[in-house]
């Protein structure tokens, strides 16, 4: 199960860097529009700093099986799901199509590529946790 958590934590991170490359694409932090669906600096920062620092925690743990990195990955996880979820509702605020919210049509996001990774972010969680719990128990 730890493969089967390594390979959807991959899955989520192609998918977050093709967001990436869109959101910079369409002018990165210049390119945001309105105040208060702007995406906070720190958390545009952490959320793919933190992911990565949760993979190489998992990695550890794929390689030596101690069940202290599958916790220290699962509670870095616990964190980049705080900050996806942070950065997504202000997406869906920003493309709700009206209100002083909203964002212009020009939204960099297709929202098939933020459904997939989303997705793919929570069987990670899942899965992370499952065998989190089962090392423990071994």
């Amino acid at each position: 199960m730890e493969f089967a958590a390594l390979g959807a934590w991959i899955l989520a991170a192609l998918a977050g860097v093709y967001l990436l490359v869109r959101w910079l694409a369409a002018g990165g932090l210049r390119g945001q529009p309105t105040k208060v669906t702007r995406f906070p600096v720190a958390v545009l920062v952490g959320h793919p700093l933190s992911a990565l620092t949760g993979l190489g925690a998992w990695i550890l743990f794929c390689v030596t099986g101690r069940a202290w990195f599958a916790w220290l990955a699962f509670a870095i996880l616990l964190a980049v799901a705080f900050q996806g979820l942070l950065l997504f509702t202000r997406w869906l605020v920003g493309v709700d199509g009206g209100g002083r919210h909203a964002r212009d049509a020009d939204q960099p996001f297709p929202a098939a590529a933020v459904a997939v990774h989303g997705l793919v972010a929570v069987v990670t969680f899942v899965l992370v946790l499952l065998t989190a719990l089962a090392a423990t128990r071994a």
